[in-house]
């Protein structure tokens, strides 16, 4: 888990979000999955580990790695949830891709998401 950072960009080892210098200005920041947000460098290195922490699934059952999750996403401004159905969209929109989704059979039923909920059930879920 690294996150590699240049005077204009931040880009993790662990996923292909990024973060980015937003003008001249060394001080204004923007997260690909939040773009809409204008953040200092520091947050913005805080939504870079914020974003790895949440894609490593060994953290999944990690109480330290939750708090760190929590404290992270209040750096960015936004709760740790928001943070997970925003990254969770990215992910999808990545699979959504045109040309990815002429190789793989249409989708017949709803996304549901057994990955998500600990105790190991399937639950319908709407990500809208």
């Amino acid at each position: 888990m690294t996150i590699h950072i240049t005077p204009d960009d931040m880009r993790s080892t662990r996923s292909p979000e990024y973060a980015e210098r937003v003008g001249t200005d060394p001080e204004v920041w923007r997260l690909t999955w939040l773009p809409e947000r204008r953040l200092s460098r520091d947050q913005a290195y805080a939504g870079m580990e914020l974003d790895e922490l949440i894609s490593d699934l060994t953290a999944a059952h990690d109480r330290l790695a939750h708090a760190q999750i929590n404290a992270l996403a209040d750096t960015v401004g936004i709760v740790w949830e928001q943070a997970i159905i925003r990254l969770y969209k990215r992910m999808l929109a990545r699979f959504d891709d045109p040309d990815e989704a002429a190789q793989r059979p249409p989708l017949t039923r709803p996304r549901t998401a057994t990955h998500l909920f600990g105790h190991g059930g399937t639950r319908q879920v709407n990500y809208g």
